[in-house]
């Protein structure tokens, strides 16, 4: 089991049934099935699996969840890196890249996005999961330092 800044949350009265929520915007049906498995393994609620950057960008700018898992290449116009854009345009959301690409093109253009993470598939659940935790942990800090300064 994970030990995040959620579980200190959860500690307290005020989040007793706090449940993280997790976006998954992946157009291969089978990895985002396995993804799903594994974050409710984690203790995550899965808010939706959508397979365009279109439909991410709509859920994650109304539904606003905890964590945003993208993969890079999907199906439609756009791609994960201008959905990313998108949504950190708009709302404070931790972003990891999920994808089979590591070329230097595609690695430059995730990196101005400056994502909380970029696994590489075939990816194992101890990484997925250390990823989601440092994500997670980095993302409430930097909350933290912004409230401290306003």
């Amino acid at each position: 089991m994970m030990h995040t800044e959620f579980d200190t949350l959860m500690q307290t009265e005020q989040a007793v049934s706090y449940t993280p929520r997790v976006l998954i915007v992946e157009d291969e049906t089978l990895i985002a099935e396995e993804l799903k498995d594994r974050l409710e393994g984690f203790g995550f609620s899965v808010i939706a699996i959508v397979d365009t950057a279109e439909q991410g960008v709509r859920i994650a700018t109304a539904e606003i969840p905890d964590l945003v898992l993208m993969d890079i290449r999907l199906k439609g116009k756009k791609d994960g890196v201008q959905a990313s854009i998108e949504i950190r345009r708009h709302v404070d959301i931790p972003v990891i890249y999920l994808t089979a690409y590591s070329d230097r093109a595609t690695l430059d253009r995730a990196k101005n996005t400056n994502p909380y993470g970029y696994i590489l598939k075939p990816f194992h659940e101890r990484e997925l999961q250390v990823a989601i935790e440092l994500a997670m942990h980095r993302h409430c800090l930097e909350r933290q330092a912004q409230q401290r300064r306003q």
